[in-house]
């Protein structure tokens, strides 16, 4: 008889915490699009904006929260501010999720 193994239960419970805060703040389609996105590499509102079909304000809302939850950075260039994932592993969590939606 086969046994399935237990998930650890020894996380600490900042740790924990710590993804909950996570998942939260990527728990929105339009979230989910902006780091979809930003996974091939940073870009301008504009560009998030078009790629997305959403309006500009909707798309900088949703940054703010991203960048308060230190998923994206930003980067002033000239008259623009280009965004990029902070981490590369967030784009991971959310491009298997979406292919994982698709199944």
């Amino acid at each position: 008889m086969m046994t399935t193994p237990s998930p650890p239960t020894d996380e600490p419970d900042q740790t924990l915490q710590a993804a909950s805060e996570l998942l939260r703040a990527l728990a929105s389609p339009v979230r989910l699009g902006i780091v979809r996105e930003l996974a091939g590499g940073g870009k301008y509102v504009h560009e998030l904006v078009t790629a997305l079909g959403v309006s500009q304000p909707l798309v900088s809302q949703h940054l703010r929260v991203l960048r308060t939850s230190r998923i994206v950075t930003a980067r002033r260039q000239a008259r623009e501010t280009r965004y990029t994932l902070a981490d590369d592993h967030v784009a991971h969590i959310v491009l298997d999720a979406i292919r994982h939606a698709q199944e």
